[in-house]
């Protein structure tokens, strides 16, 4: 596949970058769209995955982390390490939702790549060169602002 068929949906104006992400990887879910979530940030990963339980109290999103025995059997895969998409047949293409400041390795891998930003400074500042990356790299890159809209 080449680099220049992935997608990069950058959501620029999140109020809270995870939380944000919670409410996309609810959506994609309920959509039947398998996810792999990824940064390095170990700790990032953990808070992420306590937030995907909690952050609605009726929404349930069911993941795991790749290395869990139940990884091929669950859509939502969380990841510290360079991301797979796994193959789930009979379910759309795999997505790539990036929650590492650099952007992933082995992105060229998914069609589409999901970015969310928040307002914090350094946050921006990292998501200027993504982007710029991922253009340079000849990525369809396009901006969302994602400000005005109600974030729960």
């Amino acid at each position: 596949m080449s680099m220049s068929g992935s997608r990069v949906d950058f959501a620029f104006g999140a109020v809270h970058r995870l939380r944000m992400a919670c409410q996309v990887v609810h959506k994609q879910y309920l959509a039947g769209r398998p996810l792999v979530i990824y940064t390095r940030d170990a700790q990032r990963l953990n808070a992420f995955d306590q937030l995907l339980w909690s952050f609605d109290p009726v929404a349930f999103v069911p993941h795991v982390y790749a290395n869990d025995p139940m990884a091929a059997q669950t859509p939502i895969v969380l990841t510290t390490e360079t991301p797979q998409p796994p193959s789930h047949p009979g379910l759309p293409e795999p997505w790539l939702l990036n929650l590492d400041l650099e952007c992933p390795p082995n992105a060229a891998a998914f069609t589409r790549i999901l970015e969310i930003v928040s307002e914090h400074p350094q946050d921006k500042a990292a998501a200027r060169t993504r982007w710029q990356h991922y253009k340079a790299a000849n990525y369809d890159v396009r901006a969302h602002d994602v400000s005005g809209t109600h974030q729960g």
